[in-house]
Parts: structure tokens; sequence; C-alpha cells
């Protein structure tokens, strides 16, 4: 029998070793690193140039304009900038009376561009003229803004915007400061919804002194964005004011609901129309509610969204939403992004990833552009998508792009990108599908950059969002217009407690809305003239203080992208898990320092070529943030508009300085720690060590002085953390795997070379498991052996702090065990405690070389020896159940074997497969800790939800069939199932 035994083990052998490679393969096609340089903008820096003289401001005692709400409110905007120069506040008349400031709306000629104005100044006063109110109005807000900036107001100067489209979002409309929500820090809600604090859960359904809180912070917001220079608002909402008339979709209740929200809010929308400003309905598509999903399987039979029948129910909500809001110009969707983290809470609303398909794009774009070209409106696509296939890269794949929206040549669709090759990250490309396609075009930036620090941080993207937008003129003449978010982006409550125009030190990232709405009038202003303006109109016009002010936020961007970020890595584009991780990526959304080893070992294997430069650049960082905090420092604060403005910037600047060297000492931290892993190298071993020491009494430091701060928040070095805990402990494990190693290759040795009984058993388990034999064998060293090693190898394979993983392990070798010793005569022990030892051997080696660390990083970052791993730990765990099989039976493997899968799968089917992991991974820090608690591990890695369930499902049949099998006749002395 040794040789038919032998022969079917070999065969065994290596079809379990091609299924490993075949394992290895899979794993490496979905954890593959690959990194290839990136075409990232050459950020130059601003604020060097001499600042020009600050003019004074014009003597205006009557500023007269035509009778007309609208310029009216220009013209108090004028009177506003002169007050705030000193100067007398003018009366504002209306009529054709002499005054020194004259608006009418007149013909001009050459142009009937409606945004067009022409402005003179002589001895006689200042004039201003446009062809329509718009244009007025635009001279007079240009007059305000030069009044304010200290700039000459020319002899005679005519202007129209470069771009006629120039959208903000809603601002921090409907938010409240809620000091107890920021303070947490916990909630990453996604939803924009800027009427949810009115709501009230019966009627009359909305709370009318809310209602009115959320008008007066609609005005004020509308007023400053067209002072500034805007001419269109974003505000969320599509389902939650349509009833779907004479469909039969909702009950009375939610149809008074909706009618008590049209009430309320449609007025208050319209004061942005009747200001001038072009109003656009935002919403997520595919966009729901429980009886509207009802009401479309029923009569549509599902949710197939490449089917016109069910965009024509969509279709009749648009044609109600125009008809209830008939100022709106036109509706903004998104496909990209949806689920539960959007829902407004008590509110039965929601969106769903379901618009996936280049089919199911072209079917929505076609109802919907009929629906809105009838009332000469526009549809607004954002092509903003995160995910696989032709949909799912839409956002930066030109050839995904064509082939999504090529041929739509609708003059109502206007196709709104993120300027950058990926989110608002700096370190990334501009991006290639702004330069293509036959559609009107929006670019898209943020003023509040939420992944740099989400506005508390001086971050002037003034040259960079110049550069971007005249890339995209110069490449695509379809380019006409922008959208500024001012607020939004990123969750609402997390980050420092500031809102735009409202509360906080919004000032910090007015910055950059001001100067994308400069940019869109007219791309070719001096970066630097642009930030200097804003300086003298927030802060100061002495020039001695403006100039520190300018040179500080000269050298912000360079303090961002060296401090924030770890160039050798962010100036590259990487794949990897499978997906492309941003280039940040050991800071997670927004203030979550990662201690993964997935992210912190990529990083390394992509930096290490330029290792010193990557650590050095976090010492510059800090170095850039001094020098920025000393500049303003050493400014008088008599010079500034108010003394309180340069001890907030002050104290954001000791912030950045705090937080930056925070953040330099954990990078050399994390780096050196990965350079000794990969190299065993003394050296790097002592800096790691030198580094960890510094970042933690600068750790202790940051979270002492910020800890619990709403304007200026600590940073959460939770996850980092974590992850320096278990890098310490790589060592001691390496040692103990060593000893264990040891320990496990001794009982082979003698269970191969002697006649010690149990040695022997669980050798011949391990290698001849027909021949095993465990009559001579003591029984209590037979289990405790292999189990001894199976704990032992498991803690130091989890540095002794995933009881999760170690108990997940042992319940399954447990159960299995068990199992089998119930459908046998004889005791499995030796079999299955022989290849216990067996598989615990191979952990243990790689263990034994620098601990888990470098077992994980190897993982990562080395497709070769991960490959090899692989393919022997797969052959390795496969032989369990052969060699059972071989010494016990198939038929009572597989029911063993079915039953241990069912158990501990509808175990964390009932736990729920994200909380598993979420624990799983906090134990471990495999994984970014920040993924749990904002997006979810399971929708940011695609895994099913009911994957345990399905697993569970799977077990029982196959034990079940093998047990309902039929025996076949047995020849005597062989145990066969």
């Amino acid at each position: 029998m040794k040789g038919p035994k032998r022969r079917t083990t070999a065969v065994a052998l290596v079809l379990l070793l091609a299924a490993g490679a075949a394992v290895a393969y899979g794993v490496d096609g979905a954890l593959g690193l690959s990194h290839v340089a990136a075409d990232v903008p050459d950020e130059r820096s601003t604020g060097t140039s001499r600042p020009r003289p600050v003019q004074p401001a014009p003597d205006i005692a009557t500023i007269a304009v035509p009778d007309d709400r609208t310029l009216s409110r220009a013209a108090e905007v004028v009177a506003d900038a002169l007050a705030q120069r000193g100067r007398p506040r003018p009366t504002v008349t209306h009529g054709e009376e002499r005054a020194q400031l004259t608006a009418r709306i007149t013909t001009l000629p050459g142009n009937t561009e409606p945004e067009r104005y022409r402005l003179s100044a002589g001895p006689d006063g200042i004039s201003i003229e446009g062809a329509s109110t718009a244009g007025v109005a635009n001279g007079l807000y240009a007059l305000a803004d030069r009044i304010r900036s200290g700039a000459a107001i020319p002899a005679s100067e005519v202007s129209a915007p470069r771009l006629g489209l120039r959208l903000t979002d809603a601002g921090s409309v409907g938010r409240e400061p809620d000091p107890a929500a920021f303070r947490a820090g916990t909630d990453y809600s996604l939803n924009t919804d800027i009427v949810g604090e009115a709501l009230l859960p019966q009627a009359p359904w909305v709370d009318a002194a809310a209602a009115l809180r959320i008008a007066e912070q609609f005005r004020q917001f509308v007023d400053h964005s067209l002072s500034q220079g805007y001419n269109g608002i974003v505000i969320p909402g599509f389902l939650e004011y349509v009833t779907f008339q004479n469909l039969g979709v909702y009950d009375a209740d939610h149809i008074g609901q909706t009618q008590a929200l049209v009430d309320a809010f449609a007025p208050i929308f319209a004061y942005a129309a009747d200001s001038g400003m072009k109003v656009f309905f935002l919403t997520d598509m595919l966009a729901l509610s429980p009886q509207l999903e009802r009401y479309l399987r029923r009569t549509t039979g599902g949710l197939d969204t490449a089917d016109p029948d069910l965009w024509a129910t969509y279709q009749q909500g648009l044609e109600e939403l125009f008809a209830r809001m008939p100022y709106a110009s036109g509706l903004m969707i998104r496909v990209g992004e949806g689920g539960a983290v959007y829902k407004q809470q008590g509110w039965d609303y929601e969106s769903r990833l379901a618009v996936t398909t280049p089919a199911a794009v072209r079917a929505m774009l076609s109802a919907l552009l009929t629906t809105a070209g009838k009332g000469g409106r526009d549809i607004i696509f954002r092509s903003w998508t995160v995910g696989v296939g032709a949909v799912g890269d839409l956002h930066t794949n030109p050839a995904s792009y064509d082939e999504v929206l090529g041929g739509i040549a609708d003059p109502h669709l206007i196709v709104s990108t993120k300027y950058t090759a990926g989110d608002f990250y700096s370190h990334l490309p501009l991006n290639p599908t702004l330069a293509t396609g036959g559609q009107r075009r929006i670019v898209e930036f943020q003023s509040r950059r939420e992944f740099e620090g989400f506005g508390a941080l001086p971050n002037d993207l003034t040259a960079l969002h110049q550069q971007a937008l005249r890339a995209f003129l110069s490449q695509n003449p379809h380019v006409e217009g922008i959208w500024t978010w001012t607020q939004d982006g990123g969750p609402l409550r997390a980050g420092p407690m500031s809102l735009y125009l409202r509360e906080g030190f919004w000032q910090l990232y007015d910055l950059n809305t001001y100067a994308a709405a400069r940019l869109a009038w007219r791309p070719e202003t001096p970066a630097d003239e642009i930030t200097r303006d804003w300086i003298n109109q927030t802060f100061s016009t002495d020039a001695n203080t403006a100039n520190r002010i300018a040179e500080m936020f000269g050298r912000s961007r360079a303090a961002i992208n060296t401090g924030l970020y770890i160039g050798p890595y962010a100036d590259k584009s990487v794949k990897a898990l499978g997906l492309e991780p941003p280039p940040m990526m050991w800071i997670f959304e927004w203030d979550i320092v990662t201690g993964d080893s997935a992210a912190i070992d990529s990083i390394y294997a992509v930096s290490k070529d330029r290792l010193d430069e990557a650590i050095a650049d976090g010492q510059r960082a800090t170095t850039l943030a001094t020098e920025m905090r000393d500049l303003v420092a050493a400014t008088d604060p008599t010079t500034w508009h108010d003394p309180a403005g340069k001890q907030r910037l002050t104290d954001a600047l000791d912030y950045q300085v705090d937080l930056f060297a925070t953040l330099a000492a954990y990078r050399a931290t994390v780096l050196r720690h990965a350079q000794w892993l990969d190299t065993g190298s003394e050296t790097a071993q002592d800096q790691w060590r030198q580094a960890r020491a510094e970042y933690r009494k600068a750790r202790t430091r940051h979270l002492q002085r910020y800890a619990g701060r709403l304007d200026l928040p600590a940073y959460n070095f939770t996850a980092a953390d974590l992850g320096v805990d278990r890098a310490d402990r790589d060592p001691a494990m390496a040692w103990l795997a060593r000893a264990l190693l040891a320990g496990i290759l001794l009982v082979f040795l003698l269970g191969a070379t002697s006649r010690f009984p149990t040695c022997r058993a669980l050798w011949l388990g391990a290698t001849r498991p027909w021949r095993a034999s465990t009559t001579r064998a003591n029984t209590y060293a037979l289990i405790a052996i292999p189990a001894i090693a199976l704990v032992a190898s498991r803690l130091a394979y989890t540095w002794f702090a995933s009881p999760a993983h170690v108990g997940l392990v042992l319940s399954a070798w447990l159960l299995f065990a068990l199992a089998v010793r119930l459908l046998t005569r004889q005791p499995p022990w030796a079999v299955i405690g022989g290849v216990a030892l067996l598989r615990s051997a191979l952990v243990l080696a790689v263990l034994a070389v620098r601990g888990p660390g470098h077992y994980w990083l190897g993982f990562w970052t080395a497709p070769t020896a991960r490959a090899l791993y692989i393919t022997v730990a797969f052959a390795a765990f496969g032989w369990l159940f052969v060699a059972t099989g071989m010494a016990y039976g198939t038929r009572r493997t597989i029911i063993a074997a079915g039953t241990t899968l069912a158990i501990l799968a509808a175990a964390v089917a009932a736990i729920g497969l994200e909380d598993a992991l979420t624990t799983w991974n906090d134990q471990l820090a495999l994984l970014p800790w920040g993924l749990s608690r904002i997006l979810g591990i399971t929708v940011y890695l695609g895994i099913p939800t009911n994957l345990p369930a399905i697993a569970a499902a799977a077990g029982a049949v196959a034990a079940i069939a093998a047990a309902l099998r039929r025996r076949r006749p047995t020849t005597p002395g062989r145990i066969e199932a």
C-alpha cells in the first residue's frame, strides 16, 4: 500500500501547490503594488513681488442707481467698502440726479454680453454703465472690490467675465455650530441638505423659527457671493420638493410634508434668483424613498437604470420641480457616490449607487435633458465617480469619458469636473478629461480643503488654481465656468468648527473662494495681485504688514506639500490593494494619522530610494511653518484692521508648527521602522527608536495643547499609536518565533529519527497520515504540543494584540478536530496536530526574521516572496483536509470542514461582517483605521456584506450532502467513508 499512498500524496501535493500558485496569482492581482511618476503641477512660490501702493479711497457722498433691488444692494456694497476704508458712508439714491458715483443701464457699443460693464472715472465722478442689470451690478461690485483692496480706479475700463458660469455651493447655510458634535469629531455624515435643521417629524413639518434662521443665512451668503463675482448657486435637494403628482407614489402625509417644505423654502431660494443668480438644485442618482422604490418596482419591474420607463417617472418629478421652483436654472446630478452616509437623519430619502453603466448614464441624461430642454433649463452632470468600469473611472479616464458621454451634443448638458485627476489633494496631475469632450464644461475647486487641515491652515491655492484653469482654457474651448465649494467636501462636523461667513476662522479659506471668482473673470490676473488684494481687504493695508502676510501665504503651499505629504510617494501614481490610493494616504480623512501596515509599507516601498529626502521633508515643513509664524508675529497689531485677526492667524500658525513637528517625528518613526524591517540595519533600528521617542513627546504635547479645541482641534493619533505599539513588539516577537520554531523542528527531528512515540505520531501525522498511530503516544502531550504551538505562534503573529484573530483561528482548529473526533472511531490528534505543527512552522519561519512587521512588509510590497509564501501556505492549509481524508475518509472530512465553516461563518454573520472586520483590523492594524469609521471596510473594498451568510450556507450544504451520501462497502482493516 505504500506505493499507491505515496503516489496519491505526491499527486495531492502537486495539485495543492498548483492551487496555491493560482491563489497567489489572484492575490497578486488584487494587492500588487505598482507606481509610475505622475505629472504633478510645478507649484511656484507666490507672495514674493513688491506690493503696489495702496490708493486712497475716492470721495463719494452720493451713489445714484436705477430703482432696482439688485442694483440698490450692489450700491450698498460700495458704500460698505468706503466705510471700511474710513470714508463717510455715502447715501444711495435712485434716479438720474448728479452724484459722485452714477450707475445706469444703457447700450454698450460693440458687444451684447449681458454681464459686460464700463467703468469710467474723471473729475466729474465715477460712472458705471452696463447693458443689463447684471452688467451694472458687476461694475458696482468690481468698484467695491477695488476700494476695499486699495487698488487704483482706472480712468476707463470695459470688462466682461471670461467664464460666464460662476457657481458656488450653499456655503454653511443651515448648519449650526454644535460644539459637542464638533468636539467629538466622530460625525462623518456627508449629507449636505441645508433645510435639515428646520425639519419636524409631524405636521406642520417645518419649524418656522428655524426656517427664518436659514433664510437669513441664505441671504447673507448670496449677497457675499455676488459681491465676489459669482452668478450662480447650487442648492441640495430634489425629491424633497416633488410628489410625482397624479402617479400615486406618496401617501397624504408625505404629500403634506413636501408641500410644507416647498411653501417654506421656495421663497427663500427665490431670493438668489431675484438677486441675479442662477439657481441649480443638486441630487445624487439614484434618488429614492421607500414609497418611490415600491412604486418603481411595481410599475417598471425593478430598478433597471438603463430602462427609459424608470426615468419617465423622474422626468415627471423634474417637471414638477421646475413648476414649483420656476426660477430654477436646472438640476445638477452625481452618480458616483451614495448610501447611508449621505442620508439626512429623520428623513426617508436616500441615494443609491445604481447608475453604473454607460447605457444607464445615457438613458438618464437623455430623459432628463428632454425635460430640461423644454423649459430652457440645463442639466449639470458631475463626472465624479469612484469605481471600476467605464463609469467607475469616468472622472479621470478620457477613454471612459468618451465611452460614456461621447456623441451627446445636447446644448443643455454641462459636465462638471474636479480640476485634479482624483479628489482634492495636492501632488495630483491636472484632470486630463477636462481637455477632452465636446460638451459644455465647468471646473470644480474646493476652498476649504478637506484633506489639508480642513481650512485650519493657511493654504493659498490661487496660483495652482490659475495654472489649472489656464491649462484647461487653452486645451478645451468648451470650458465655460467654475464651481467653487466654499464649505462643502468631506465630513460636515469633523475638523475645526468653522462655518463660512458665520463661525470660526473662515477667512483662511475665503481667500480661495475670492481668488477663484477673480480668476473666472480674468484668468490672466497675476496670482500675487489677487492674494494681496484679499489681504488688504481682510487683514491690513499697511505696506509692511501686508507684505509679511503675503510672504507667509507665499510659503503656504510648500509647507502643505511637504508637511502633509510624503513627497517621494505623493509624486507617484500608485496602485495598491487593487485600488488607486490617494497621494496623502498616511493621513486619512481628514485628521486620522494612520498606523496600518498596508499604507505605511506601501509608502516606504515607493519612497525607499529617496528615504532620507522623504524624512527630511518633514523637518523642512516645520521650518517653513516656523518662518510663516515668525513673519506674522513680527507685525504691529495696530496696523491690522482688527488686532484679533492677527491673534487668530498667529494661533493658526502656532498650531501648524506644532502639528508639522509631530507629523515629522511620526513619519521618521514609521519609515525608519520599515527600513529596519526591510534591511535589518542597526543604524535604521537606532534611528527608528530615536524618532519614536521624539514622536511620543511631540504627540503628547500636541494632544495636551489642542485636544478638545474647536477652532484648532488635535489630530487623531489613535491609529498611529496602534501601529507604533505593534512595531515596538517586533523584535520580541521575532525572538519568540525563533524559539518556537526551534521547538517544532526539534519535535519533528525526534519524530523522524527516533522512537519517541508522541513525536513520532506527530511527524507521521504531518507527513504520512495513513501511518499515524496514537497507540503508544501520550494523549495529553499529543494535544498539548500542537495546541501550545498554535496559540503561541498566533500570539506572536498578532503581536499579542488580537484576541479576535487568535480566537477565530483556534476556534477553527478546535471545531474541526472535535468534528472529526465525533465522526471517527480513532482519535485524530496525531494527524491534525502534526499538520498544525507544520502550518505553525511555516508562519514562524517568516516571523523569525524580524517579527510580524517583516511578514506584512513582505506581504504588501514583495510580490515574489508573497507568491512563494501564499503558494506554500495554501498547500499546507489544503494538506490538512487531504491528510484527514487519507486517514479517516473523505466523507467525514467534508462533514467536519463544512460544519466548521457553517458555524464560524454564521457567528460572523450574527456579529455583522463590517463589525467583525473592524474589530479584527483595529487589533491587527493592517488597513487604515479610519475605513470603518468613515466609509466602511466592506464598502471601500467592495466586499459583499452577505458573504458570511453565503459561506455558512455553503458549509452547511456541503456537510449535509456528504452526510447523506450513501456509504460504500469497505474492505476489512480500512477506515472508509
